[in-house]
């Protein structure tokens, strides 16, 4: 994955939005945390997927392109990340099916 900074918009000039090249159309929104003042771009990850496909890729592609190549690619503090979008419903079902 490609990441690149933002030179638009950002809180500081210094520390430029991070983006990953290619997916604006999956772009959400921003997200913090307590490891870093400045936000983190946040893309969908069924959006995402759907890049992918959209560039050729099978379903199974774009999954495994997505975890090795997208997931796998830590660039620092401002790396991107990724959300599935879920209920908190889901959200419990998901982690007591993975992890109970």
């Amino acid at each position: 994955m490609d990441v690149s900074p933002n030179m638009g918009d950002s809180v500081d000039k210094h520390e430029p939005l991070w983006l990953a090249d290619g997916l604006e159309e999956a772009f959400i929104g921003l997200v913090m945390h307590f490891q870093t003042i400045y936000p983190i771009a946040c893309y969908d990850y069924h959006k995402v997927l759907e890049i992918f496909m959209k560039d050729g890729m099978t379903e199974e592609e774009a999954i495994e392109h997505f975890e090795y190549n997208v997931i796998g690619a830590y660039v620092g503090d401002r790396t991107p990340c990724y959300l599935t979008p879920m209920t908190l419903e889901e959200a419990i079902e998901l982690e007591e099916e993975n992890y109970g």
